[in-house]
């Protein structure tokens, strides 16, 4: 049973003035199911994207952030589902340079105000000519109100789409920020196996959008993993439409700090609910390491808790084996670590302490804590005040399935 997600209804899903979207079936996997989403940007809006580190960074990135590169004015994105057109070399850059000039012509824009974007399976050439044949019904579909529909049409192994939305009053003015994600497996900090679109009707001006969107991934997007596996394609797209009439041209503006933090928290929400839809996760595990010396070494420690795979298992097993929790704090790779400073609480039962078992421990303490689908560990290492959050999850049967069956 994947772990429940908390998907607005319809009434709370507020479109955003100057983003419009459309949905398709292109059958560039499967047929009958949506997955060809194109996003229409309005005259005025402007484009941040954050994009995965993966050297094997595939086709479709690297024509995102040329496009990027060269324009301020993007108006369109392109997604497609099923085919992620990584490893697939020239043919593949052809491709989705073909996708941009397609819909370029049909919207009446340059093919560079363009972005694609596409996830599914690696190594494989993109059916590009399904895609363009199906551009125009996903064109002739946009509308304001198409997000809860594109939540789902970008779903790879996702089981629930993810989707969140909100508005804000900032000096006056009602603000509505709406953002979607997709991702549950190959889930690794600096990006995940991810698409997210965020949108705000606030207007900024394109450095500042991008040093916002940075700032957001780094407190969200790139602190979750399922597996410790980096995809090929993620992405993260953060746009400002200007349409509500509330310009923030400075980060000194008085609007500024309201618009950041409600941007911070629907993308961690979207990005925690990647990890509650993680392949196969039974657990959503939170895990916070504090009083380190410095955020290197604290997300040292949380990443080798969250990737060890017998700490994994044991979670979902709710077997209260925490010794491998202690023998991932030793092998995270702090040199001069103390361990007999080192102190561990599960859900705030305290498990270790001074490097050893807590004297009033009791493994049924343990094990009523790991039975819960959501468990917080906490890990102190005496050795500063920096502190550090990575959410992760179990590692179950399921996921071996998932992944095995994955081209089947």
């Amino acid at each position: 049973m994947p772990l429940p997600l908390l998907i607005p209804s319809a009434n709370d899903i507020h479109p955003v003035a100057g983003v419009e979207i459309g949905i398709a079936q292109a059958g560039v996997r499967k047929a009958g199911r949506d997955d060809l989403t194109v996003f229409r940007l309005a005259p005025g809006c402007t484009v941040a994207g954050i994009f995965t580190t993966n050297r094997f960074r595939a086709a479709p990135v690297q024509v995102c952030e040329a496009h990027l590169a060269a324009r301020t004015d993007i108006r369109a994105l392109v997604v497609n589902t099923g085919n992620a057109n990584a490893g697939t070399g020239e043919p593949g850059l052809q491709a989705s340079q073909t996708t941009c000039i397609e819909t370029a012509k049909l919207l009446g824009l340059e093919a560079d105000q363009v972005l694609p974007f596409s996830t599914g399976v690696i190594l494989e050439p993109l059916p590009v000519d399904r895609i363009v044949a199906a551009l125009p019904r996903a064109i002739e579909n946009c509308q304001a109100n198409n997000w809860l529909a594109a939540s789902y049409s970008i779903m790879t192994t996702d089981t629930q789409p993810k989707i969140s939305s909100r508005k804000i009053t900032l000096e006056g003015h009602s603000i509505t920020i709406t953002g979607i994600t997709k991702g549950a497996g190959m889930i690794r900090p600096n990006m995940a196996t991810m698409l997210s679109y965020l949108a705000t009707d606030a207007g900024l001006p394109t450095a500042l959008l991008r040093k916002l969107a940075l700032e957001s991934a780094n407190q969200s997007f790139n602190r979750i993993t399922v597996d410790g596996d980096m995809s090929t394609n993620d992405s993260y797209v953060l746009i400002a439409t200007g349409q509500s009439g509330l310009i923030i041209d400075t980060e000194t503006h008085p609007a500024y700090a309201g618009l950041r933090q409600a941007i911070f928290e629907i993308s961690l929400e979207l990005a925690q609910n990647m990890v509650r839809d993680g392949e196969g996760a039974t657990k959503f595990i939170t895990v916070k390491v504090e009083q380190a010396g410095n955020r290197e070494e604290a997300l040292k420690v949380a990443y080798a808790v969250a990737h060890s795979p017998l700490v994994k298992t044991a979670f979902f097993a709710s077997d209260p084996n925490l010794g491998r929790i202690l023998a991932a704090i030793g092998y995270a790779g702090i040199a001069d670590l103390d361990v007999g400073r080192v102190e561990l609480w599960l859900s705030g039962v305290h498990v270790a302490s001074q490097g050893q078992l807590h004297p009033e421990y009791q493994e049924a303490d343990g094990q009523r804590v790991m039975k819960a689908s959501d468990i917080e560990v906490r890990i102190a290492l005496g050795r500063g005040d920096v502190t550090e959050i990575v959410y992760t999850t179990d590692f179950s049967h399921d996921y071996v399935t998932i992944n095995a069956d994955y081209r089947s």
